[in-house]
């Protein structure tokens, strides 16, 4: 009878490798876009190319290891403020955050686009973190936080529309403030 071979867990060294090459890699091609390189990515994380080539195959794979951390990261914030005591702070909060952070998801995005690579892991990330606002969206509309007839539709519209404007015009902190409480004077409750 053959015996399936174990996967060996990845020797400590290896581990803090491909760790370095991600952070750096989320540096990177957050700030340079498809523009970035994977060279650059290696002399940073202070390895050889072939070192990064060895954890991430192609400069695709690399980019959506970094994306799907990144959406991962970002739904477990998002899980962590299921237990927020103002629930209407947490999910303004959070909408901010991903607003704030929108410029460097959309670079790295659109590197991704530009390299080819394969989007169903990202996809499926990105759907655990729509899953994670909708749910902060649930609690703070049950707190009377947000007004109870908008939907995760129509709020993830809101995010994303908000979010590429702030990105593609680079939005200044104060005009990005000013632009927030406007949306977040729309999500309000309606007098009665």
């Amino acid at each position: 009878m053959d015996v399936p071979a174990r996967r060996r867990a990845p020797r400590a060294d290896a581990q803090v490798n491909r760790t370095r090459i991600l952070d750096v890699a989320e540096d990177v091609f957050g700030a340079g876009g498809e523009t970035a390189s994977t060279e650059e990515v290696a002399r940073l994380a202070g390895v050889g190319i072939a070192t990064v080539f060895r954890h991430f195959p192609t400069k695709a794979a690399l980019l959506e290891a970094v994306l799907v951390r990144r959406f991962t990261r970002l739904r477990q914030r998002a899980d962590a403020l299921l237990d927020a005591g103002d629930p209407g702070r947490a999910f303004f909060d959070f909408f901010g955050d991903l607003v704030t952070d929108a410029a460097t998801k959309i670079a790295i995005g659109d590197a991704l686009l530009d390299a080819a690579g394969d989007r169903g892991s990202v996809s499926e990330a990105a759907q655990g973190l729509r899953r994670a606002v909708g749910a902060l969206l649930d609690r703070a509309q049950r707190a009377g936080a947000v007004r109870d007839d908008v939907e995760l539709p129509e709020v993830y519209a809101l995010l994303v529309g908000t979010s590429r404007a702030a990105a593609h015009a680079a939005l200044d902190d104060e005009v990005r403030a000013r632009v927030l409480a406007i949306v977040y004077d729309g999500l309000a409750p309606l007098p009665r």
